[in-house]
């Protein structure tokens, strides 16, 4: 409970009542116009004189409430309503068996391509380590290598998300090789046209921008759709598209199985930056290289920057308040009691005090 903004300077009249109050009190006299009382002395009282100063009392308690309901007590009740504009992200991540370079490190370690990958794009959703995380938005999970899969719908539930990034491994058979950019593109594209359905349909989000982030160190040589084709859909449905091509520049140390164990050996690195640059313009992203975990970092913080979600929070205040209107009154040990309106208690008071004045307690004064 709490004293409304405007009356609650009144408050500051209690004190001053309470001392009237009792001043008035202590100089009241009674006086009888009877030169001698002697035939009444040793008259027997009645039951209700000696509460005769629950009177007072009664009018003191009536004159404190009705300063304190001038005063205007009141319980505020703050609502807020929050409107959310999130980003809705697909993630197009690159499996290929060409992502096992060891040019990145995860916590200080040398690791593929792959793993690095997926170390960031966790902290990027979650948050952590410098990264706020994507809570508002949308997030989908799509990777690929010959063929492109669809692991997570988009979702809010950033622990969905979480596990399917980490689901992402490399390819386990032959058929499997090749990257298929122009298919995995046009597939987050795909399940990206009805985002602004399903966040409509939660309540809880509405989409401001619709966005693929395509991951991959290597050239298009699979599936049925060509990179350019893909872009023209991205384009065409309003999805805007950030390429980030993987791997250090010249040769890059990748591992291979030998009949004497696993060596590494330094191999070409050829990525078709050319088409990835084309693509990144035609929808209105950016092209980055990610040369090492640094590097890949920054790209992620930037596009972090460029994507941000909007959010709008409304608030506002009903006062309930205690002199007009009922109220709920919670007393330890015993629990909640209904309470009258104040001006109600201070009538009753009122009333109370007139009709024993009146009667029972009635005087000559």
């Amino acid at each position: 409970m709490t004293l409304h903004p405007s009356t609650w300077w009144l408050i500051f009249l209690l004190p001053i009542a309470l001392v009237a109050c009792l001043r008035l009190a202590r100089h009241r006299r009674i006086t009888v116009g009877f030169s001698s009382l002697r035939a009444v002395d040793h008259a027997p009282s009645g039951r209700f004189a000696r509460w005769i100063i629950a009177l007072p009392i009664l009018r003191m308690m009536a004159l404190l409430l009705l300063i304190l309901s001038l005063a205007r007590p009141v319980i505020p009740r703050e609502s807020a309503k929050t409107l959310v504009e999130g980003v809705a992200i697909e993630l197009v991540m690159d499996r290929s068996d060409s992502m096992r370079a060891l040019d990145f490190t995860v916590r200080g370690k040398q690791a593929n391509r792959l793993d690095a990958l997926k170390d960031l794009a966790t902290k990027f959703v979650v948050g952590g380590d410098e990264f706020q995380g994507r809570g508002n938005d949308l997030v989908g999970v799509v990777s690929f290598a010959r063929h492109a899969d669809s692991l997570v719908p988009l979702t809010l539930d950033q622990d969905v998300v979480q596990d399917a990034i980490a689901q992402v491994s490399f390819p386990e058979g032959g058929d499997e090789m090749g990257t298929a950019i122009g298919d995995a593109l046009a597939l987050g594209v795909d399940k990206l046209k009805d985002a602004v359905d399903r966040a409509n349909r939660d309540g809880r989000t509405r989409i401001a921008s619709k966005v693929v982030l395509l991951f991959t160190d290597g050239e298009s040589n699979a599936g049925d759709l060509a990179p350019e084709e893909a872009a023209a859909l991205a384009k065409a449905t309003g999805v805007k598209v950030y390429c980030i091509g993987l791997g250090t520049i010249g040769v890059a140390p990748v591992p291979q199985r030998t009949p004497f164990g696993t060596r590494i050996v330094q191999m070409p690195v050829s990525i078709d930056e050319d088409t990835l640059r084309s693509i990144a313009k035609e929808t209105g992203g950016e092209y980055f290289r990610a040369t090492d975990t640094q590097s890949l970092r920054q790209i992620y913080q930037t596009i972090d920057q460029l994507e941000k979600s909007k959010i709008e929070e409304t608030r506002s205040v009903r006062y309930t308040d205690l002199a007009v209107e009922a109220f709920d009154l919670h007393i330890p040990w015993i629990g909640t009691v209904p309470m009258p309106p104040l001006l109600g208690v201070v009538l009753a008071l009122i009333c109370c005090e007139g009709l024993l004045a009146a009667t029972r307690m009635r005087s000559l004064t």
